[in-house]
């Protein structure tokens, strides 16, 4: 099970309206990757909210896409560093969104922090669009962040991924379970909009993140959540599932999901399809 010392990962708009009035050392970030993200941001944004690029600060991108995908994590010291510029210590409070219901890359940073033995981080449900809805404060004002003190070094990150031979090896075995996260057709091999091949890895089966939200875009509740996922786990324990997208992104939605279910975090693929397909392994299509 989850860690029940830690906060919800999942926090309300007007829970989070409760928490700027109350904290002293709150940081609010903006990870949306959309086009014009940045440009976006510093025309509006949640109140106080600091922006960080997912390509630039979350990933370590390659020349090569075939090694590490579209979105590889990056070196451990380089984020600590990251965090330490825009005024995060072991004890902040970090509340994140982005502009697609976390799905964009809130998730990814959430699980990044989480990844590092972070606390206190939460991501906002319903992300800026839900924000707005119920008149959360929204401006133009870039604050200037207060750079702490370097983050405790960290050697490695703490929560359990899988590499591009490991998942070679799982997609061979039945004692695996492998969760591709991508919309449906894709994940059928009907179109592929961004990477060179359409499929998807030999006994992977097809959950999209999707199916995370209520129609209007909110989490659905831990409750609906547990069922859904208690049935597809069955007899598979954390260390024996593997949960992976396009670029290692939005895979960490479900992994969210699963967080705020009150499930234990199961294995991610950071490399993902946009590895997978680029290294000559085997593809299925339906």
């Amino acid at each position: 099970m989850a860690n029940q010392n830690a906060p919800s990962p999942i926090i309300k708009v007007d829970e989070l309206k409760l928490l700027t009035e109350k904290s002293h050392d709150l940081v609010i970030v903006d990870v949306s990757n959309e086009k014009n993200a940045k440009e976006n941001y510093l025309q509006r944004h949640l109140d106080n909210a600091i922006f960080l690029d997912l390509n630039t600060d979350l990933a370590d991108i390659k020349t090569d896409l075939a090694l590490g995908g579209r979105h590889p994590l990056p070196q451990i010291a380089n984020f600590l560093d990251v965090l330490s510029r825009i005024g995060i210590s072991p004890d902040t409070h970090i509340i994140i969104y982005d502009h697609k219901n976390g799905a964009n890359a809130a998730a990814r940073f959430w699980w990044m922090m989480k990844a590092i033995g972070h606390k206190n981080v939460q991501v906002l449900d319903g992300g800026f669009q839900e924000a707005e809805k119920r008149n959360y404060p929204i401006n133009g004002h870039v604050p200037v962040p207060k750079k702490v003190g370097n983050y405790p070094s960290i050697t490695h990150w703490q929560l359990p991924t899988n590499n591009l031979e490991e998942v070679d090896l799982a997609s061979r075995s039945k004692s695996h379970l492998i969760i591709d996260v991508r919309e449906k057709p894709r994940y059928d091999g009907e179109f592929e909009p961004i990477d060179l091949i359409a499929g998807h890895i030999p006994n992977a089966i097809n959950i999209p993140f999707v199916d995370n939200l209520e129609e209007g875009g909110l989490f659905k509740a831990p409750k609906k959540l547990k069922a859904k996922y208690q049935e597809v786990f069955k007899e598979f324990d954390n260390g024996k599932i593997i949960v992976h997208c396009g670029s290692g992104v939005t895979a960490c939605h479900s992994l969210l999901a699963m967080s705020y279910a009150g499930f234990g975090i199961p294995k991610l693929y950071p490399g993902s399809w946009s590895e997978w397909s680029r290294n000559n392994k085997p593809i299925e299509k339906l």
